[in-house]
């Protein structure tokens, strides 16, 4: 079943890009733009993660963390975060768990990851879902929800 905006989210555990361990429940507190993209390097996703890059003062300046998930290793998630110089929590989802957990849908016939922004309030509540394959909106969407939520 899918999140919808209102609901909690659940717990769960994932592996960063330094190899540590990601406690969701830690997460509580603050508000969080939680995004799903399909790839590292690609070139959609990577624009994707420089404009989270780019506006991540902004977001830390209003309370929040920003946190990308792909199904990507930890090891590709330090040459894409170190090759694009990415501040923010990269998450490994290899076994699709946290995507399925959300139920991220897949585009082009099941064949590519799904794109979904998630905005969490501090309560870890979704208060707004953004699903669109166009990585252009979902920085500027997001950064709007949070200021809308602190």
């Amino acid at each position: 079943m899918a999140l919808k905006v209102g609901d909690k989210v659940p717990h769960f555990t994932a592996k960063n890009q330094h190899g540590e361990v990601f406690n969701w429940s830690e997460q509580l507190g603050k508000p969080t733009v939680l995004y799903f993209y399909p790839k590292d390097d690609t070139p959609g996703c990577t624009a994707q993660a420089c404009s989270f890059r780019d506006e991540y003062e902004d977001f830390k300046d209003l309370g929040a963390e920003v946190i990308g998930i792909s199904g990507d290793s930890e090891k590709s998630h330090v040459k894409f975060a170190q090759n694009h110089k990415l501040p923010f929590i990269l998450l490994s989802d290899s076994n699709k768990v946290i995507r399925k957990l959300f139920d991220v849908p897949t585009n082009l016939l099941g064949l590519l990851p799904g794109r979904v922004t998630y905005i969490i309030d501090s309560n870890g509540v979704v208060v707004y879902i953004h699903n669109s394959m166009s990585a252009k909106n979902h920085i500027t969407i997001a950064k709007d929800k949070i200021k809308e939520i602190v």
